[in-house]
């Protein structure tokens, strides 16, 4: 059975991505700490996130070696075996910042597939 192509799952990284964006705007690091339904629901779309961007071919990621591309895809296992360490800090900043990073290199990346 063949996989998904890499179109659909660069799909999935921005729909997460506005997920992510919707769930937290108007909200600030405590009000996200203190709210674990919360914490979990933007945990589990970056482990999503980071599950599809192992999908990108090498070459795309290539054309855009500013990304960490090995820390995006170093978090989703942090999320699935580390999950009792998980800082909210550290989610908070992926959220907050590191999304907005690399919404628009995931869209240049589908813009230039085939």
């Amino acid at each position: 059975m063949a996989g998904r192509s890499v179109r659909p799952r660069l799909q999935d990284i921005l729909d997460h991505i506005a997920i992510v964006n919707g769930a937290i705007a108007g909200r600030d690091l405590a009000s996200f700490a203190s709210d674990p339904v919360l914490r979990l629901a933007i945990e589990r779309a970056i482990e999503i996130i980071s599950e599809a961007v192992r999908h990108i071919p090498q070459e795309q990621c290539d054309k855009h070696p500013d990304m960490p591309w090995r820390n995006i895809m170093a978090i989703g296992n942090k999320l699935r075996h580390e999950y009792q360490r998980v800082d909210p800090d550290i989610i908070w900043e992926i959220a907050h910042k590191h999304l907005g990073e690399l919404q628009p290199v995931i869209e240049a990346i589908r813009a230039d597939l085939p």
